[in-house]
């Protein structure tokens, strides 16, 4: 581990300041303080933000939920509010990592962390994304856990979070203060696709620091759940999953909003789906229809072609739970 410095604040002011200096945000530290022992992360100043008034979860004046960046994993999945009004929120936290990083890790940091591409994490290895320009070994290495849409010739890798997978289906905003005031971006522009440049993951500007993950208010009554296919059933991230919402009247679906995870570079949003659900009655025969969907655009590598029709019967099966036609 390379030397460092470290500080901590107790306002948002004294935050922005540090992060302006080049300092990096640190909470939980379970992903930040891992790639830094592995070499992979050497910030020289990390600016410790656990004191910030970051730790609520609300329910918005229009019905939706306000979840505060520094809210842990855990008692964001326990929270009443998020298991009654978006349980595949709380299904998808508690299918992350262990117990005792569910404890520790918070949301801000679950949405900023980085992939787990064992190429990215091994310093000796081509990687893009942690040295522009050198390469990736993962196009033409061991690739079967990586990501089959949104990818490019610089860049396979896979967003790790279930949590941004939910966050994506439900079109969430990310909440941002920085040196320049505050302002919200929608949370598909907010994890960016690797393109020519891997090594910029996030829409964020210098300094600025995430405050809240806000869920819109969505019609009701509302299903939802998340599904998640992974090698082992305990803290392993997933071959593929599927986070879906659906809101059903008078027999008719209403409103749909799908998303994947382990299958892209980034929480997959999956249009397509939605809108051969939209106006359509509940049926095992539209669920199919619809999740042959899933892979529109998909671009597999040697040893992932088996994600395609992964993510379709994953897709299938929970619009079946979620739809009640199981």
């Amino acid at each position: 581990m390379h030397p460092f410095s470290y500080t901590r604040v107790s306002d948002t002011r004294e935050a922005l300041k540090a992060g302006r200096g080049g300092g990096r945000y640190i909470a939980g530290g379970t992903t930040l303080v891992d790639l830094m022992r592995e070499t992979v992360e050497r910030p020289e100043t990390l600016v410790d933000i656990t004191r910030l008034p970051l730790g609520e979860i609300t329910v918005t004046e229009r019905g939706g939920l306000r979840i505060g960046a520094l809210v842990t994993m855990s008692e964001a999945a326990a929270h009443a509010k998020v298991r009654t009004l978006y349980p595949v929120v709380s299904e998808a936290l508690e299918l992350s990592a262990s117990a005792q990083l569910r404890n520790m890790a918070t949301i801000g940091g679950n949405i900023m962390q980085r992939t787990r591409c064992t190429y990215f994490r091994d310093v000796t290895a081509d990687c893009n994304k942690r040295e522009p320009g050198s390469g990736c070994a993962a196009l033409h290495g061991v690739n079967r856990t990586h990501a089959i849409l949104g990818t490019s010739d610089a860049c396979v890798a896979t967003h790790p979070s279930d949590a941004a997978a939910a966050f994506a289906a439900l079109e969430a905003r990310v909440h941002l203060l920085g040196p320049d005031g505050a302002r919200q971006v929608p949370f598909a522009d907010f994890l960016l696709r690797p393109g020519s440049t891997p090594q910029r993951e996030q829409a964020l500007r210098r300094g600025e620091l995430i405050t809240a993950v806000e869920i819109p208010a969505l019609p009701r009554p509302l299903r939802s759940g998340y599904l998640k296919v992974r090698d082992r059933q305990s803290y392993e991230f997933a071959l593929t999953s599927a986070a879906v919402a659906l809101h059903v009247r008078r027999g008719v679906i209403r409103e749909a909003k799908v998303a994947a995870g382990g299958v892209g570079t980034v929480p997959w949003k999956l249009p397509a789906v939605e809108r051969h659900l939209v106006g359509e009655r509940p049926s095992r025969a539209l669920w199919s229809a619809a999740a042959a969907k899933a892979a529109d655009g998909a671009r597999p590598l040697q040893h992932n072609r088996f994600k395609v029709e992964l993510l379709k019967r994953t897709v299938e099966r929970q619009l079946r739970v979620v739809g009640g036609t199981k």
